[in-house]
């Protein structure tokens, strides 16, 4: 990682500097580090990486969370609220424990009013390399039946394929790799619905 006149520099992938990324796994001297931290110190750092990062002109600015409503999370929505966010997008599975999770964060958006973009039901199904048929490994729709009860919009679900998880570990675009894939296109179906709630 490097730095720009006291701000450090995202690590980007690829030559075009299309997505950058910062993490806290860029500052550990090992990849076995953990990071043993308390509350301050967290928060400390979520308000650096919004602060001390050279993002320069963006599209987009996205910023993954850990699952549930920690620290972490009221640091990030304090400190993003005054720039109008366009909002959450919330992931779950369709288990009842996730889901439930997921639910507290319905609240959590509603009581800090920062607006909900939509559901995503991640690990719908298991879509078979071979024959690319979809199996109902765990149970299905329960993200969809959330976003209908907590009156939020439901983006879309995406099945699990060993190839988009072999993608990630590579570095490689999924989406160019595998476009005929019902993982891409689901995923592809999910970012024409997140635009058509941005447009709104």
């Amino acid at each position: 990682m490097t730095s720009f006149y006291r701000s450090w520099l995202p690590v980007y992938f690829d030559s075009k500097e299309r997505l950058g990324v910062m993490s806290i796994a860029f500052l550990l001297a090992s990849r076995g580090d953990a990071v043993v931290w308390r509350g301050p110190k967290k928060t400390a750092m979520v308000k650096q990486f919004l602060k001390d990062v050279y993002w320069g002109e963006l599209d987009y600015l996205i910023i993954d969370t850990p699952p549930g409503t920690s620290d972490e999370h009221i640091t990030v929505v304090e400190n993003i609220l005054a720039c109008k966010p366009d909002g959450a997008i919330l992931v779950t599975t369709s288990q009842a424990v996730a889901t439930a999770d997921v639910r507290r964060e319905v609240t959590f958006c509603k009581k800090t009013k920062l607006p909900i973009l939509g559901i995503v039901e991640n690990m719908s199904g298991f879509a078979c390399p071979h024959c690319s048929h979809c199996s109902n490994v765990f149970s299905r729709g329960g993200g969809e039946l959330l976003a209908k009860h907590a009156g939020v919009p439901f983006l879309g679900s995406i099945p699990i394929d060993p190839k988009l998880a072999e993608c990630g570990d590579e570095g490689t675009s999924f989406i160019e790799a595998f476009p005929e894939s019902q993982a891409c296109k689901a995923i592809q179906t999910i970012v024409r619905n997140l635009g058509k709630e941005l447009k709104q």
